[in-house]
């Protein structure tokens, strides 16, 4: 069996993330192996200037499309492109992002302000999720940060995500604004940006 075509065909199918464990199970392979061929056909992808690219995401592995054809890939599935986050909703991700495992109770208290509105947009353009409940009274959803995140940052791990800058006034998320756009133009274009999350339809 060809490891490699193997592993494009899987990742190709899945659409999404996979761990790189559950690849290493079906495929009999040891995950280091395994990583090196997917770097291997990664470096390949972009040597031939394909249209797919593979992504690391701390211990997953996606395929997705290369930035380059994004506008036609918007264009042909009639998508439009979302505003920037707002100031409110980078905060709340930094909360997540520095601090998670969080409750929204958390968030409120190092932002002092109701953060219901914010964690829901961020819920619905999968920069965090859901992931698991705290043993407290009402068991408050617990939040953390996704792939997605991951890919929109520009990282493939937490660890490489730049120092945590003051957030309580407006300097403090300039400074975070500005490292985060350091951090993905030093990644290249492989990578999402915030602008091309979706964002969650507006209520009627």
């Amino acid at each position: 069996m060809d490891i490699s075509a193997a592993l494009e065909a899987i990742l190709f199918a899945a659409g999404e993330s996979v761990p790189l464990a559950r690849l290493s199970l079906v495929l009999d392979t040891d995950e280091t192996e395994l990583s090196q061929i997917a770097a291997e056909l990664a470096e390949r992808y972009e040597r031939e200037e394909r249209g797919l690219r593979i992504l690391r995401l701390d211990d997953k592995l996606q395929m997705c499309s290369a930035p380059d054809y994004a506008p036609y890939v918007i264009k042909t599935l009639e998508q439009r492109k979302p505003p920037m986050l707002s100031q409110s909703a980078l905060e709340t991700l930094a909360v997540v992002a520095y601090f998670q495992p969080v409750t929204r109770a958390y968030i409120d208290r190092v932002r002092g302000v109701d953060s219901s509105y914010t964690v829901s947009s961020l819920l619905e353009r999968g920069l965090i999720e859901i992931s698991g409940r705290l043993e407290a009274p009402g068991r408050p959803a617990i939040f953390r940060t996704t792939d997605v995140f991951l890919r929109t940052m520009g990282v493939s791990e937490l660890s490489q995500l730049p120092p945590l800058p003051d957030l309580t006034g407006s300097e403090g998320v300039e400074k975070l604004q500005k490292a985060i756009d350091e951090l993905q133009n030093a990644a290249g274009d492989d990578q999402l940006r915030i602008s091309e999350v979706t964002e969650p339809a507006k209520e009627a």
